[in-house]
């Protein structure tokens, strides 16, 4: 009998490349969003965010209706409180039908279970054909340029943005000549205390391969361990605020092959979202202290002896 040439021994980390291949020629499948079922799971989603008692504002800065641009800076880890935060009180202001599109990354599509919520949630596989396709249609699109690198900074970074760099949503509001609103977030990267990275470490278990760059090494209720062997997140309060709209159509859309307005357009965001998140580190210095402190009513106290 012949042998299957297949390989039959192939490694988990090889075979789950493969199914991101696979994922990433099948990227252009974005039309999942199902808002019946989005509207279904936002009483566990508010169940679940109480522990980390949420607040969004800013609303009132966004157009009234697409197409737009919302970036954001990536915390929290494989939690991501302030993402699910942001998606319940984008529910509650503009409803379920509002559409509403998330860029994800490619592994998140190569499982069977989580690529069917991810799409019926509204997540697609990123990518600025994606992007452009759905802003066409004058949807809001949601990025973290920072990707996993900005998600999983050291704890000791956690009060600095990091987009990393990444200028593709530059040239992709200049080509498409839309709003850009900077979503800055805080608290969610007190939920967890990164202590590494882990890029060397990744890089040589050969998770570049899968697109991942990390392979976070974390603090948490278990000690020390690689996410998520570390446990649940810390109870922390997480604030985000939703700032004014960039317009930059006035440059046109052939200024998304100029590297110069592109570098200058990109510094614009990352100022304006590090002064933003310098603003609510202020307003909430100690987001755990903060959260337990409600938790146990410590902060009704301290009021009512006031």
């Amino acid at each position: 009998m012949a042998r299957d040439p297949r390989p039959t021994d192939a490694n988990l980390i090889d075979r789950l490349g493969s199914r991101v291949a696979d994922n990433a020629r099948a990227a252009a499948d974005i039309d999942h969003r199902d808002p019946e079922f989005i509207e279904s799971i936002m009483p566990r989603l508010d169940a679940a965010l109480r522990w980390f008692d949420p607040e969004v504002t800013g609303f009132e800065n966004l157009p009234e209706a697409g197409p737009m641009l919302i970036v954001g800076n990536h915390s929290g880890g494989v939690f991501m409180p302030d993402y699910w935060a942001f998606l319940r009180e984008w529910v509650r202001q503009r409803g379920a039908d509002a559409p509403l599109h998330s860029l994800g990354f490619d592994l998140i599509f190569s499982m069977p279970g989580t690529s069917q919520f991810s799409r019926r949630m509204g997540c697609v596989p990123a990518g600025h054909d994606n992007a452009e396709r759905l802003l066409a249609r004058g949807g809001a699109v949601l990025v973290y340029p920072g990707g996993d690198e900005d998600d999983y900074r050291p704890w000791t970074e956690r009060h600095r943005v990091d987009l990393r760099h990444h200028e593709g949503f530059v040239r992709l509001a200049l080509r498409t000549q839309v709003p850009v609103i900077p979503l800055v977030s805080h608290g969610s990267h007190d939920s967890l205390i990164v202590v590494s990275r882990g890029d060397e470490l990744a890089h040589t278990l050969g998770l570049d391969r899968l697109r991942i760059h990390v392979l976070p090494i974390v603090f948490g209720p278990f000690g020390l361990a690689p996410l998520p062997a570390a446990g649940p997140p810390f109870p922390a309060k997480v604030i985000s605020r939703l700032r004014e709209p960039f317009d930059w159509r006035h440059y046109g859309p052939d200024a998304a092959d100029d590297p110069e307005i592109v570098r200058r357009c990109y510094d614009e965001m990352q100022a304006r979202m590090q002064e933003t998140l310098d603003e609510l580190v202020a307003l909430l210095p100690h987001p755990v202290r903060a959260r337990l402190s409600k938790a146990f009513g410590f902060d009704r106290l301290r009021d009512a002896l006031r």
